[in-house]
């Protein structure tokens, strides 16, 4: 064989691995492309997104109290037309609401955590907190007669959806990190009591015993859980033209 085609077979070898070297140095520029900064990078938007939702939550809420005042005083409805449109209101949630209370905190299991004597030792999921625990607590606590529960600081209405991404819950546009603290309002004897007859959070308490998972419940005689202050619009998909 000619030396001539090898040569150049040689030079055509380094070419592209020069341009190879060249092109991940533009991606990267200059940075280590290894690395999940990109990652880091992401929560740090998903965390500013979710401090901007709080903040258009609070303008919408006070943007909405000013509506109401001016409806009220303008509408030229009757008393009983009121007192319906205040007992609607507190159905739907977006009016404050005081009574006794009892709330339950959830808790990824302690960073050192291991399997008490009698059980297997955990995979990663069975040391953390899931979609389905906190649905579960939300779902007792309607069952057992709640007449409005607040998840962390915002208030649940007919179409808030309880969601998990990772480790973390995002509720209507923002997000949250463990511990979850979930209350609600009502009888505490028989939210206390749908609580024990959950067979999903039966199944909880095993890996609180297992593991080491978070579970606190506690009463409180006297709550005022805030009014849903987003917005009540429904979105829906709509089929293309």
């Amino acid at each position: 064989m000619s030396r001539w085609p090898v040569q150049g077979l040689t030079a055509g070898v380094f070419a592209l691995a020069g341009l190879i070297f060249v092109t991940s140095a533009n991606t990267a520029k200059g940075t280590d492309i290894r690395t999940d900064s990109s990652l880091l990078k992401l929560s740090d938007l998903i965390q500013q997104r979710s401090e901007n939702n709080a903040k258009l939550d609070a303008s919408t809420a006070s943007v909405r109290a000013d509506i109401d005042t001016l409806a009220r005083r303008d509408d030229g409805s009757t008393r009983a037309e009121d007192a319906e449109l205040d007992a609607l209101e507190k159905a739907a949630g977006t009016e404050k609401l005081t009574g006794q209370s009892l709330s339950v905190t959830l808790d990824d299991a302690p960073p050192d955590a291991t399997a008490n004597p009698g059980y297997p030792e955990p995979q990663p999921n069975d040391l953390v907190i899931h979609q389905q625990d906190l649905q579960a607590v939300v779902n007792a606590l309607w069952q057992g007669g709640a007449r409005g529960i607040q998840v962390m600081d915002q208030r649940l209405i007919s179409t808030s959806a309880v969601r998990c991404v990772g480790n973390t819950l995002i509720l209507q546009g923002r997000v949250y990190s463990p511990p979850y603290r979930i209350t609600a309002v009502g009888d505490r004897g028989k939210l206390r009591q749908a609580l024990d007859d959950s067979t999903a959070i039966q199944n909880y308490q095993l890996y609180v015993k297992a593991y080491g998972l978070g579970w606190k419940v506690e009463g409180d005689d006297r709550t005022t859980l805030p009014g849903y202050s987003g917005t009540v619009d429904l979105h829906y998909a709509q089929p293309v033209e």
